[in-house]
């Protein structure tokens, strides 16, 4: 006997119960079952006999309406030719197609696909980009700028690590008793690798450190060499022949180009990282610590850089979800194998 087959006897018993005691109430109460309950399974005993006790086979869940696989494809369209449209806009452009859905039915759609929000469009857009070399229309563009800065400099694109990197400085906030602390950073533009130095004055000097202490020597423990430095016009950059800065440039065989005049909101590769510096670790160590000199913040931003660098995923359409040292070495190891097999060649 299964355990449905036993489960109608037991039933049955109820049912015989309550015709010898002659009382339904008193038999329910015995065997812990309710009258509705009871009056049901009577009925179907009457009806059915026992197969009317067993278990009823579940129902199965109906779909009444799915969306067709085209109209899902066209809302996926729709969301990545218009990216920074919602749903109502969606919904109200399928409708002058002849084609009726609602905002809810096109958000979930989109979600179940992975193109919810404007941020998983820009990705997708930046992914595709990538992959397929597609040409973007302005809406798209817009979309890609306005979440990536970077992506705004895209002209100035380069090929290898070193080869252009993008300089400035920003005030991160005050420290007592120190004051004004300055972020002098340096951001490659082929892998978005991150440097910075605290200073608490915008002199050329502070520029100047930076390269030398930290961006030179890491590029050097590469066998990579710096070609350029973007800059704005900023007088810590510029200014006569014996700039200081400048002169370290020469010394270093390395040019020194900058952006429009009175434009530095261009120089996107660094803006973009001193918002990532500023929502990812200015305000949340501020906020955790008192700081009382500035080589406790400089301790803490290094440690930071370290996991910005070496750890934490970039998702912009130069890494493409890599970390910025595995992009550097990944270009370093295919340098050397094309130098391999080129010396091989010759021999």
């Amino acid at each position: 006997m299964n355990p449905n087959q036993k489960l109608a006897h037991q039933r049955l018993s109820v049912l015989e119960l309550a015709q010898t005691l002659g009382s339904v109430s008193e038999a329910c109460k015995r065997k812990g079952m309710t009258r509705t309950m009871f009056y049901e399974y009577k009925k179907r005993f009457a009806e059915q006999g026992i197969e009317g006790l067993k278990d009823l086979p579940p129902i199965a869940k109906s779909h009444p309406f799915t969306t067709p696989t085209d109209l899902v494809e066209r809302i996926k369209a729709l969301a990545l030719e218009h990216p920074a449209w919602g749903c109502n806009r969606l919904e109200a452009l399928l409708i002058a197609e002849g084609r009726r859905l609602s905002a809810p039915t096109i958000q979930d759609i989109l979600n179940k696909h992975g193109l919810g929000s404007r941020y998983d469009r820009w990705l997708a857009l930046e992914q595709q980009r990538a992959a397929e070399g597609v040409e973007l229309n302005a809406e798209q563009t817009a979309l890609l700028e306005k979440m990536n800065p970077q992506y705004k400099e895209r002209h100035v694109e380069s090929s290898a690590p070193g080869q252009l990197l993008s300089q400035d400085i920003y005030q991160v906030g005050i420290i007592k008793g120190v004051g004004k602390v300055y972020l002098h950073s340096v951001v490659d533009t082929f892998s978005s690798y991150g440097f910075g130095f605290l200073h608490i004055s915008k002199q050329p000097e502070a520029a100047v450190a930076v390269l030398h202490n930290d961006v030179l020597p890491f590029y050097a423990s590469k066998k990579l060499k710096v070609s350029a430095v973007l800059t704005d016009n900023g007088r810590e950059y510029c200014g006569t022949d014996a700039h200081p800065f400048q002169i370290y440039l020469d010394l270093n065989d390395i040019e020194h180009r900058t952006t429009q005049v009175r434009r530095p909101q261009t120089n996107g590769f660094v803006e973009r990282f001193h918002r990532t510096v500023q929502e990812e670790f200015i305000q949340t160590a501020f906020r955790q610590r008192v700081y009382l000199t500035l080589d406790e913040l400089q301790a803490d931003l290094d440690a930071w850089l370290v996991f910005y660098n070496t750890q934490r995923p970039h998702l912009g359409y130069r890494n493409m979800g890599r970390k910025p040292i595995e992009t550097i070495d990944q270009f370093c190891t295919q340098l050397r194998q094309t130098k391999t097999k080129s010396v091989q060649q010759e021999s």
